[in-house]
């Protein structure tokens, strides 16, 4: 008996509470994605039994309801139907589920997301603050020129308005005026205040002060050039007083009313109560981050050396931007915590070229050369993702060395002029420690590479496989396509063929979206399964959904959450509606863009209606080139 989507649809939404109780819907291929105000006082069990409903299981800050290829798209417009809600982009939907995440996580991404798009003008003044430096010193009498002179006047130029520039960036992503923001950045640094870089030599008595209340409320008379956190806090306040003002002045006098009262009071907060206050709080976080890397003659940054990859596997390794900038910022600033980086970075590099060069895989090196060289670049995540976390020692042997990099660099305290920049880059902001700068990467470096020589063995199986190049594969392909039997199911891709259970995915592996199997591809490409049609794609175009012979519906998932990543790095070239023959080409995709972002490779190849079908049988796991049989019905 079909579905009713509708019913389906209305109980769904009742047993959720209404839409007193919902933020936002999206779905994806098989999946209702809903992001909801509060989750406990929702029945589970009811809303598992209602019919079509298949599992229903909570991540990432979203409830998730399967529902099944090709029907989840009409339940959900069945869902905004009733609802009244208007369709989420899953990024949209991505953004609601994240406000729900715990406050750390939620805090972390914020100060990512704060200070990483502002990283090409810290690393193009850094570049430059070194490059100018360097000329100073090989060409006699160029520190006194006027070359010099606006030449380092145009590279320290985004230090000296680091503020304005974090501000800026803050209000964009607390969803503020961004002018407004660069206002608050640039009244922190206002020259009508003493430059706080001056304030070091004076006496506590000698500097000004506004009582603007008597003694009850009174503003030091000193800029906040040294400072980032309380420009974040600032501009994260601003943004909290506009938004409230937009909602309650009359919109005839908002234009003029609510500019002028945002910046007004956030000025004299920040300047009475923030900035005194969280400028304080940040330099005991920077006294504690310096005091880390020193302690116990660089026992502590031995410490984060060996974590710092463990942050970029979590993907908070950005949280670091903000003591970095914190030290730049000071007078005569240098960023002690680059070594650290930079020693765990070229760690990883070596790690990844060791594989590389010891793997007889040629798939394998095809991954792990490229991937060292860019780590070598300061770009850790394909040798990390791709390389050094797939295989585990690797990435041990790279944090041994890491941790030792780093030691070196602490007791030999090596500072940069800029951050954002590691590996081989990182020469033109350390050239007053070229030489112990070169010690740290090359002992780095050569801990990693030797332990990964020695300790990494690659599996058997892995070391058998040989590189098919495509042509040879295409002809073995059509000489099996040649007779396709309408009971068989054909394997997509080229991989490793894993039971079903044993897909990185609760919902896949227990088997509610029907029995099938898991393949770990080799080649970016799907293929048909079979003689059919395209029932569903998805528009992030990592899934698709088939109809088949004697009734058969199939879903391929390429990857494991690849929803997020929203379409890049897939190609489809079908449509749906399209006639398939089978071993024909429907879809590619970047393996390693999907490594880079974190996520699983694993290609689900499910038969949603394997029940229907007392003969269902999985053929083999193992080793398969495309178009092989892998299923029969």
């Amino acid at each position: 008996m079909a579905l009713d989507y509708a019913k389906c649809a209305k109980e769904i939404y009742e047993t959720l509470g209404g839409r007193d109780n919902l933020v936002s819907a999206a779905h994806c291929a098989t999946r209702l994605r809903l992001v909801t105000v509060n989750n406990d006082n929702i029945d589970m069990k009811k809303l598992e039994d209602i019919d079509g409903v298949k599992g229903v299981f909570s991540s990432n800050g979203q409830l998730q309801l399967i529902i099944g290829t090709g029907t989840v798209n009409k339940v959900y417009d069945e869902f905004l139907a009733v609802s009244g809600m208007t369709a989420s982009t899953k990024e949209e939907a991505k953004a609601a589920a994240a406000a729900k995440q715990p406050l750390i996580k939620r805090m972390v991404k914020t100060l990512g997301d704060v200070f990483v798009p502002i990283l090409p003008a810290i690393v193009a003044s850094g570049l430059m603050m070194g490059l100018v430096e360097a000329l100073g010193k090989v060409i006699p009498g160029f520190s006194d020129s006027a070359w010099y002179g606006i030449l380092d006047m145009i590279s320290n130029t985004a230090f000296t308005f680091l503020p304005a520039i974090i501000a800026i960036s803050a209000a964009r992503v607390f969803g503020g005026n961004i002018f407004l923001g660069g206002v608050i950045g640039m009244l922190m640094i206002h020259p009508g205040l003493i430059n706080a870089w001056s304030v070091a030599g004076m006496a506590e008595s000698d500097i000004p002060v506004w009582h603007l209340i008597g003694n009850f409320f009174s503003i030091r008379q000193v800029g906040y050039q040294g400072h980032v956190i309380p420009v974040v806090i600032a501009v994260w306040l601003m943004c909290i007083i506009e938004k409230w003002l937009h909602k309650h002045v009359p919109e005839m006098i908002d234009l003029f009313v609510t500019p002028l009262c945002t910046v007004m009071i956030t000025a004299f907060v920040t300047l009475g109560i923030i900035g005194p206050i969280f400028s304080t709080a940040e330099s005991y976080v920077l006294t504690f981050a310096k005091w880390i890397i020193t302690v116990g003659y660089g026992f502590g940054a031995m410490i984060m050396g060996a974590l710092y990859p463990v942050t970029v596997v979590a993907g908070i390794h950005h949280m670091y931007n903000v003591i970095e900038a914190g030290m730049l910022s000071e007078a005569g600033g240098l960023n002690t915590w680059m070594p650290i980086a930079s020693a765990a970075n070229f760690a990883q590099c070596a790690a990844c070229l060791a594989v590389g060069l010891k793997a007889k895989n040629a798939k394998t090196k095809a991954v792990a050369i490229p991937s060292s060289l860019s780590a070598a670049l300061g770009i850790t995540e394909p040798a990390i993702f791709g390389v050094n976390l797939r295989f585990t020692k690797p990435l041990l042997c790279g944090i041994a060395g890491g941790a030792v990099g780093a030691l070196l660099g602490s007791v030999m305290h090596i500072g940069a002029t800029a951050y954002g920049v590691t590996g081989i880059p990182g020469y033109l902001t350390t050239l007053d420690y070229t030489v112990q700068y070169t010690i740290v990467l090359v002992v780095s470096f050569a801990i990693a590479f030797v332990l990964t020589w020695i300790f990494w063995k690659e599996d058997e199986n892995e070391s058998k496989k040989t590189d098919v190049k495509e042509t040879s594969e295409e002809k073995q392909a059509e000489s099996i396509l040649e007779h396709v039997d309408e009971k068989t199911i054909y394997a997509p891709l080229t991989g490793n063929v894993i039971a079903l259970e044993n897909i990185p995915d609760d919902t896949f592996a227990s088997g509610v979206l029907g029995g099938g199997i898991g393949i770990e591809p080799e080649v970016g490409e799907v293929a048909a399964p079979f003689d059919g049609t395209v029932a569903t794609l998805t528009d992030t175009k990592h899934a698709i959904g088939l109809t088949g012979p004697n009734g058969m519906e199939m879903l391929i998932h390429v990857g494991i959450d690849t929803v997020n990543m929203n379409g890049d790095g897939f190609e489809v070239y079908v449509a749906e509606g399209d006639a398939v023959k089978a071993g024909q080409k429907l879809m590619t995709f970047s393996i390693d863009k999907i490594k880079e972002q974190g996520y699983s490779t694993t290609t689900a190849v499910l038969l949603n209606n394997s029940d229907d079908y007392e003969d269902f049988k999985v053929l083999k796991t193992g080793a398969v080139k495309k178009s092989e049989p892998v299923i029969t019905i």
